[in-house]
């Protein structure tokens, strides 16, 4: 997620469709069941009004036999997607995102735009592409949960509460609960020790001997979210994508000290969870689906150095 908010919005475009069939002889579902599905755990309406998600691309009358999930629909997603679960050609029936294709929108999608030529790749091997963004942030078993249960937190409520579920259960961005009493040096290596691998890793804001008891986190860019952590009264925020100024400023207005990861890093532990979740709903209605998440690390960077030069 690129910026957040402390609260959560109406979408114009709230989705509404039959219910699936559970527990219905075995069948395949359609591109439009999984709609059904992912609309009922990330309602549209929870999403920021900036916001879009749902559909992309694709015929929602389609049958959808495996699904393969990742953060972002980049184009090496989306040859993964067209190679298909055995690398043979025959191609994924579905990809799942966290981040929308096309966020700004778009008056022109030649093959030789790179949004374009993803379009054109689903397109032309009849791949659906669907995403669910600040939805999936703010729900409670979304994205902040499966970063906050990755690192282990305990007794977690919304960093920024925004409402109620269906079920009576708050939901908001980011988590806030507690650990072990540890110190901030242990913290980060153990926090280090669990996110996906991938080439940015984990930096350090803090007295790394200082205490560490009650944590925030919020997974992707987390700027936005700074005050609300200090205003929590947590020991540690853990997030993404932080600014030098925003940083530096905080740290030298106190509490709480910073663990920054990377945007893929913390919000990709929420694909396995997903994935997790459609199997158990197929299962559960008798159908037959394969569901996969991508390896393929997305971040922008491909290494790390750490720079060694001397101010003249």
């Amino acid at each position: 997620m690129g910026v957040r908010y402390a609260w959560c919005m109406q979408s114009s475009s709230h989705f509404s469709a039959p219910d699936i069939p559970v527990g219905a002889p075995a069948t395949t579902w359609t591109v439009r069941d999984v709609m059904v599905l992912m609309e009922s755990w990330y309602p549209a309406a929870t999403a920021q009004s900036w916001d879009r998600v749902g559909l992309i691309v694709g015929d929602p009358d389609l049958p959808v036999r495996s699904i393969l999930l990742a953060l972002d629909p980049t184009a090496a997603i989306a040859d993964q997607a067209v190679a298909g679960p055995h690398g043979d050609g025959n191609p994924y029936d579905m990809v799942i995102t966290h981040h929308p294709l096309l966020l700004r929108g778009a008056s022109f999608l030649p093959v030789t735009d790179p949004k374009g030529g993803v379009v054109t790749t689903l397109i032309r091997s009849g791949i659906a592409l669907f995403n669910a963004h600040t939805n999936a942030d703010v729900a409670c078993d979304g994205v902040a949960t499966a970063l906050a249960d990755l690192i282990g937190l305990r007794d977690t409520v919304p960093l920024e509460p925004c409402g109620t579920d269906t079920e009576g259960r708050e939901i908001g961005l980011g988590r806030v609960g507690t650990v072990a009493e540890t110190t901030l040096g242990a913290f980060a290596d153990h926090v280090a020790s669990v996110l996906p691998a991938g080439p940015s890793g984990l930096f350090v804001g803090g007295d790394e001997a200082m205490p560490v008891r009650r944590v925030a986190v919020l997974g992707g860019a987390g700027d936005s979210a700074l005050e609300a952590a200090r205003a929590a009264g947590v020991d540690v925020y853990l997030t993404a994508d932080l600014r030098h100024h925003p940083a530096s400023e905080h740290l030298e207005g106190g509490a709480p000290a910073l663990l920054c990861g990377s945007h893929w890093a913390t919000e990709s532990p929420w694909l396995p969870v997903l994935a997790q979740k459609l199997r158990e709903a197929a299962s559960g209605a008798d159908v037959e689906l394969r569901v996969e998440v991508s390896t393929i690390v997305t971040e922008p960077w491909t290494s790390h150095r750490v720079t060694q030069g001397e101010l003249a």
